[in-house]
């Protein structure tokens, strides 16, 4: 690697890597370690708890706070790999063949390295507008740390000019990707033996007449679509889990099964939520309780992540176009980002950082060390600029 900073990078990344920061644990060594090295260099940082205090937010500025700046946004979480089969330890970086192997390398402790390392030219550039570096906890179990940091921005610093999301786009410039909705769908019927359908409630059944309902929904999305850079280019629902009852002769008192709605932009996911509960208030329940009065079906809310609308011209936009020189039509994504978050904020936002996303949560995840040193150079580029 060529790029200056690199084997300081390189040393960060795999002190990062080392942190098993899967999101069921703790991050707090982790971010006890990128609070000292900041202090190290001369920054503050804040934490920003969860409410058991298990897990943090870190939050630091460099240059004037009064001016709008740019923030820097990355996780410090990662998703299991016990359940994989690696060549190697996860938790233990290792270079390869022009690549850098670990978990979360790509997803995404291989940004927030670069991030880190660019700090003591952040610190002695005497930056004019100043570049915040928010680092959120449990963005893999749907983005529940971003929204307290959002809070503390607010709250500390002048309204930012543009967030840019350090998530895995080749260090292209990703303007806008889809939402997701997803919740819970729990039946629940009456029990009786199998050969009495008529007095019984089958759990199982309502259940599949709702996974059909939205198979169908997904249908009439797929049959309207219109060109809009997303692919595929409509609003998805999907079921992918379900797990309901006892026995083949034993009518399901219980069923319950995850939905997802991944939505363009352009829609509400709750619109579709809202849809297949008046579904179910017309069509099902009279039916069901007609039979047994207590039966029914309630939905419980996982997770609920904004889609990142494309803002053409806007200043995040025209920052990493200029940086990057991608001069090329939108890019937009399907996958999910805190840039949505950032974006509802008010805020200008835009997702570009160094990997292939294809490699984030598989098995022998790896980072290529040209990304790294194109995201090394991006940031080097982006701190003059701001000088």
């Amino acid at each position: 690697m060529s790029a200056p900073n690199s084997s300081v990078a390189l040393e960060i990344l795999e002190r990062l890597v080392a942190y098993e920061t899967v999101s069921d644990r703790s991050n707090l060594d982790c971010v006890a370690y990128i609070e000292d090295y900041l202090r190290s260099h001369g920054v503050e940082a804040k934490k920003i708890f969860n409410e058991d205090r298990t897990k943090a937010n870190i939050l630091a500025s460099i240059g004037p706070a009064s001016r709008p700046g740019v923030v820097l946004s990355g996780h410090t979480d990662v998703v299991p790999a016990d359940h994989q089969v690696w060549t190697s330890s996860p938790w233990a970086l290792r270079r390869q063949d022009g690549r850098l192997y670990g978990r979360g390398t790509v997803d995404m402790k291989g940004f927030v390295a670069t991030v880190l390392a660019t700090v003591p030219e952040m610190v002695n550039a005497e930056l004019t507008a100043p570049i915040h570096i928010a680092l959120s906890y449990d963005e893999e179990l749907g983005q529940r740390g971003v929204p307290s940091l959002i809070k503390a921005l607010c709250e500390q610093v002048a309204p930012p000019k543009a967030v840019i999301v350090g998530e895995a786009t080749a260090m292209k410039p990703v303007f806008g990707h889809k939402g997701n909705l997803s919740f819970f769908t729990n039946v629940k019927g009456r029990s009786y033996h199998s050969s009495r359908m008529d007095i019984g409630v089958s759990a199982v059944h309502v259940a599949c007449r709702l996974v059909s309902w939205l198979d169908e929904r997904m249908k009439a999305n797929r049959d309207a679509q219109t060109e809009n850079g997303f692919t595929p280019g409509y609003t998805t629902l999907h079921c992918g889990k379900i797990s309901g009852g006892h026995a083949s002769n034993i009518i399901a008192d219980e069923c319950s099964f995850v939905t997802e709605i991944r939505s363009i932009p352009q829609e509400d996911p709750k619109a579709y939520e809202a849809e297949y509960s008046a579904f179910i208030e017309r069509e099902i329940l009279p039916e069901i309780q007609a039979i047994a009065p207590d039966s029914g079906v309630t939905l419980v809310r996982r997770a609920m992540v904004p889609g990142l609308r494309p803002d053409p011209g806007g200043a995040a936009e025209l920052l990493v176009r200029d940086i990057t020189g991608y001069s090329g039509p939108p890019l937009c994504v399907t996958y999910g980002t805190e840039g949505g978050q950032f974006q509802q904020a008010g805020w200008s936002s835009i997702v570009c950082g160094p990997g292939d996303i294809a490699q984030a949560h598989q098995a022998d995840e790896y980072l290529e060390e040209s990304e790294f040193e194109r995201c090394l150079e991006f940031m080097q580029t982006l701190v003059g600029r701001h000088k």
